[in-house]
């Protein structure tokens, strides 16, 4: 399985051959560094923990240091449930895994959009504006019921919105620049410019 971890840059948009316009997600990836295998025989799963991502290493905790000693400092640390093959702990892994064309899955955190009414979070569209409404365009409604005389679990209501882990399937790679380190994939990408995104193949 190819697993790659990025940093949102930004989106723009390039144009293809046939003069189209495609919208995309501009991404920063790689290159990831092996931090630690994980094996069936000693963790009982199999998977590569990896380091991406520039960090201070004053920054550190000592455990980190220890865990890192000899690799350098990373700001992010995942893991990738993946058999290693030939990979050890301090080899590197670049986008060259990928190649344009490639469909990918993309998985990361939403924006976080606090508290939220039940129009913005749900899609409610509300109250109607006449009739002896008077501060209500906006509210829920009715909520309770007959029976059991309490508000239902799971009833849509207002609270707090955004900050989960969306995924985004089937997104294609337009374009790829490996010596900036830099992945073109079109249409919009879960969470705000700067955060981390992981990329499967």
């Amino acid at each position: 399985m190819k697993f790659m971890l990025a940093q949102k840059i930004e989106m723009s948009q390039i144009f293809d051959e046939a003069g189209i316009v495609k919208p995309v997600t501009i991404l920063r990836a790689g290159p990831l560094v092996v931090t630690q295998v994980k094996t069936s025989e000693k963790d009982k799963y199999e998977a590569l923990q990896l380091g991406f991502g520039a960090k201070k290493e004053k920054n550190l905790t000592k455990p980190v240091k220890g865990h890192l000693k000899d690799l350098g400092s990373f700001r992010w640390l995942r893991e990738a449930r993946m058999p290693a093959g030939e990979l050890k702990r301090g080899d590197k892994i670049d986008i060259s895994i990928f190649k344009e064309g490639d469909k990918v899955k993309v998985s990361g955190l939403s924006k976080g959009r606090g508290f939220q009414g039940a129009v913005k979070r749900h899609g409610f569209r509300g109250g109607s504006r006449t009739h002896g409404q008077k501060h209500s365009e906006r509210e829920v409604g009715s909520i309770g019921a007959t029976w059991p005389q309490r508000v239902i679990k799971g009833k849509r209501m207002p609270g707090r919105m955004g900050g989960i882990r969306v995924s985004v399937k089937n997104l294609e790679i337009v374009k790829i620049e490996p010596e900036k380190n830099l992945l073109y994939i079109r249409g919009a990408l879960p969470g705000a410019r700067g955060s981390l995104v992981e990329i499967r193949g």
